[in-house]
């Protein structure tokens, strides 16, 4: 499949696009059930009022999407944890989409929404084990920190924290 980035936008999304990021979020889930926090079958059960709230970002974390056309492909979100980390989360691309981009796209409108609110660093946590995602985040210039934890929707899964930090 060849993509012609300049036809893929990524922007925010607002409370009309709640089906849209239901559907690509789930799809996420499906997709890669050990690579997020939640589990596909607690975000199944999200009644239609959660979605529009997480989709007008009434709550936490905040989403964007990649649109072609009309077409979700990708998902990222970031969110400001209880430490005032900000953290990269629910990086997703869809699996026809893959290799063109669209990640790197999600993941630098991540870095410049962190600048633009004035963070120089940006934390996530992934599965070493993920080696396409490892490579991906070292790609963009995020290193890998000595910190390890249980992924929430899978315990037998250990994450390790990676940063980025911002150049001055």
């Amino acid at each position: 499949m060849t993509m012609d980035l300049s036809a893929v936008t990524v922007r925010a999304t607002a409370e009309e696009d709640w089906e849209v990021l239901k559907t690509i979020r789930l799809a996420s889930l499906q997709d890669s059930p050990t690579a997020f926090g939640l589990s596909h079958a607690t975000a199944a059960a999200y009644n239609e009022q959660q979605w529009r709230e997480r989709a007008s970002h009434e709550t936490r974390p905040e989403f964007l999407l990649a649109m072609q056309q009309e077409q979700a492909v990708g998902l990222i979100g970031d969110a400001v944890g209880p430490t005032q980390e900000y953290n990269l989360i629910a990086m997703w691309v869809h699996p026809m989409c893959r290799g063109k981009g669209i990640a790197e796209r999600l993941v630098d409108a991540i870095k410049t929404r962190a600048i633009e609110r004035g963070h120089r660093r940006v934390v996530l946590s992934v599965s070493p084990d993920n080696v396409r995602a490892a490579n991906l985040y070292r790609r963009q210039g995020f290193v890998f920190l000595p910190e390890w934890e249980a992924l929430a929707s899978h315990p037998g899964v250990k994450v390790q924290k990676m940063e980025w930090r911002a150049v001055d």
